[in-house]
């Protein structure tokens, strides 16, 4: 799950990602406004962390921008702004939640999952699919053989791909979702075809159905057939 940080303190963000980062999270992170939006304009993101008071401009219209250009990502105000007034106008404007600063980590991360879950997985803890069970709180997932070992991006991947079933995706898109803006600086695709292959042969190898199919000139699709979330 790639995450977006917009924050002007700069420990404080550091902590924040390091926090989230323990938890398969991939984080992003701007300090104003200015490369906040180039950030928002370029990339989706599976929820992002928004503070009010930014330099060079202020959080909110980032928020009617994102809405007005129709991203459906998901946005956490955080805020050392505690007036209902604030809280409402940022929850009008399309926010999923409000933090109030100062927070506890272990907040901040559970109303991120939350957002998550509403947003990717239809607020769903654990996702069974055909021969797979991803319980999203434990970060655990498992096939019809047992427990399946994966490792941090093997596991961004499968839940990438499971909140995106039977669509196909692009291998750029792929990319862009694991690394960032680190997947613009690689000439090739030769360590996203490792990790899909890899991932691929775990869930085979853990009782699961072949789910990941190759689209010839476009990309993968992840057919999971009958699914079931809880």
């Amino acid at each position: 799950m790639k995450l977006l940080i917009i924050e002007d303190e700069k420990a404080l963000s550091e902590s924040i990602a390091s926090y989230l980062n323990d938890y398969h999270y991939s984080c992003e992170m701007a300090y104003d406004f200015p490369s906040a939006r180039e950030k928002i304009q370029l990339h989706d993101y599976n929820c992002i962390i928004l503070d009010i008071a930014l330099p060079h401009g202020n959080g909110l219209t980032l928020l009617r921008e994102l809405k007005a250009a129709g991203k459906t990502d998901g946005v956490l105000i955080v805020s050392a702004r505690n007036s209902l007034d604030d809280k409402i106008e940022g929850l009008n404007r399309g926010a999923d939640d409000y933090l109030t600063k100062p927070f506890h980590l272990s907040e901040l991360g559970a109303r991120v999952s939350a957002i998550i879950r509403r947003k990717t997985f239809g607020g769903h803890n654990v996702l069974k699919l055909d021969g797979l069970t991803i319980d999203l709180e434990e970060r655990t997932v498992r096939g019809d053989n047992g427990h399946i070992d994966l490792t941090r991006k093997e596991y961004e991947l499968l839940l990438y791909f499971t909140g995106n079933r039977n669509k196909v995706l692009t291998k750029e898109a792929i990319a862009e979702h694991l690394w960032g803006d680190q997947a613009d600086m690689t000439d090739n695709y030769d360590f996203l075809y490792t990790h899909i292959k890899n991932l691929r042969r775990k869930l085979l190898q853990g009782g699961c159905p072949d789910y990941i199919k190759a689209v010839y000139g476009m990309g993968y699709k992840f057919n999971p057939g009958k699914s079931v979330a809880e």
